[in-house]
């Protein structure tokens, strides 16, 4: 009788160990699976089109030009020449494409403007998007083309989101960039993970997928270590004071990171991306003030 309780008991334990054993594999394809399926999802962001309709409602000329970047991505840009001696280079930010009417603004007070699609967006080439690590590549390709054209004397940047964060880190290294304006950038690509993947268990696991599928590498993506940098050039941090800025305390760490002359103007209440269309005018106002004073010496 005992011996055919212990047998019984036996095999309950193991059944049960068993079961749990099961149940732990199968939970860890499922997050193995759905890690892989999230970082396909943005390394592969969705496609749209510029069309430049705006950019010719306005009367703005501009040209159709392809940017090779050294690693070989080729880049569909838009440039118009400038009427000031000073460049603008435009950066989108992730999962959209040339800002049509930030490209207006700065083409309208004289400055010529250079925009792309950053790789795996828009019309250009590329399949992966590593939100701001072989992005600066990109960059570099527009810096390059707008430092090779006539009657080029300066050059700024204006970024937003992903576009801000790469455009920090390559005036960091690129002194040919004298004036940045960053809106809506993050501190660290870190940062971002953790804001858009509040499952801690899963971070590790889509941090390793990201880095093997892209070859990146997420701690190099730091705008708030390489901000500093940009001085003795100046930088101008904007942002709305809404959801992710405020979880990221992202327009005040960037700002304390960086070195003078620097300016920040943050705005209650405004979402991501969102101070240009909440205020328009005073946007405007602003941005162009900036580049007159840190690249064409005007007093505002």
């Amino acid at each position: 009788m005992w011996s055919s309780n212990k047998t019984r008991l036996r095999y309950w334990l193991n059944l049960t160990a068993l079961i749990i054993l099961s149940f732990s594999l199968t939970f860890f394809i499922l997050v193995i699976y759905f890690s892989n399926r999230w970082v396909q999802s943005y390394l592969h962001p969705a496609r749209t089109i510029s069309t430049g309709n705006l950019l010719r409602e306005n009367n703005i000329p501009f040209q159709e030009i392809e940017l090779t970047t050294k690693d070989g991505v080729k880049l569909a840009a838009w440039y118009t020449p400038s009427r000031n001696s000073a460049v603008i280079l435009v950066a989108h930010g992730y999962n959209s494409n040339r800002p049509e009417d930030i490209y207006v603004m700065f083409a309208q007070h004289g400055y010529g403007v250079l925009a792309w699609d950053f790789r795996a967006h828009g019309q250009s080439g590329g399949d992966i998007s590593t939100l701001g690590y072989y992005e600066q590549l990109d960059v570099e390709a527009a810096l390059d083309y707008a430092l090779a054209q006539p009657n080029v004397n300066h050059i700024g940047a204006w970024g937003g989101s992903m576009g801000a964060a790469t455009v920090i880190l390559t005036a960091a290294k690129r002194s040919e960039i004298e004036a940045v304006v960053s809106d809506s950038a993050y501190p660290s690509l870190e940062d971002v993970m953790k804001l858009n993947i509040p499952i801690k268990f899963m971070q590790p696991f889509m941090l390793f997928f990201g880095e093997r599928l892209s070859g990146s590498e997420m701690d190099q993506v730091r705008p708030v270590d390489e901000i500093a940098k940009i001085s003795p050039r100046a930088v101008l941090i904007i942002d709305g004071w809404e959801g992710g800025a405020i979880l990221m305390n992202s327009p005040y760490r960037l700002y304390d990171a960086a070195g003078e002359p620097k300016q920040v103007w943050v705005e209650n209440g405004v979402s991501h991306l969102g101070t240009y269309g909440n205020n328009p005018q005073e946007y405007e106002k602003r941005v162009i003030d900036f580049f007159d004073e840190y690249l064409l010496n005007k007093n505002p």
